[in-house]
């Protein structure tokens, strides 16, 4: 992607979101057909919680301001950290389609590499910009690095 009035390419798109601290929570990157996210987080929790944020905010997934907040129970089990992930993301965007609910929070009871317990707190979906059909273990990638943070990519089937 080449910006406006420059003679360089950018390996991302423009419009990443930033949190208060300046440390990213996610990076949009180019993908010929489906939606690709870098998700970035000091734990695997706020990794995780980030993956959301990101996902819905990179599909433009609006939500209905003026509405009350919603919780919903979750408990995933899987059989690794990255299927746990992929897991995740799954039922939320499951969530989406039977509830129409946009989550922006979550509430973690219980946190493993293999099992989530936790309470997801959104509004009403107002309107989706991209429709995700699909979270995909393609190309993903799940690591934690030498500081200690861990990243994250995800592509969504679209």
């Amino acid at each position: 992607m080449k910006q406006k009035g420059s003679d360089f390419s950018l390996p991302f798109k423009i419009g990443y979101v930033k949190i208060k601290n300046m440390r990213q929570k996610y990076k949009i990157l180019e993908h010929k057909a489906d939606l690709k996210i870098r998700v970035f987080g000091k734990t695997k929790e706020e990794l995780f919680e980030n993956a959301m944020v990101g996902m819905f905010e990179a599909a433009r997934y609006k939500k209905e301001l003026k509405t009350r907040n919603s919780k919903v129970k979750i408990k995933i089990r899987s059989i690794d950290l990255p299927s746990l992930l992929v897991d995740f993301l799954s039922e939320i965007l499951y969530l989406v389609e039977t509830k129409k609910l946009v989550f922006g929070k979550i509430n973690f009871k219980k946190f493993s590499n293999k099992a989530i317990e936790a309470t997801l707190i959104g509004k009403k979906l107002k309107r989706m910009g991209v429709h995700i059909k699909a979270v995909t273990y393609h190309g993903l990638i799940l690591k934690q690095k030498e500081d200690k943070s861990w990243i994250a990519e995800i592509l969504f089937d679209i």
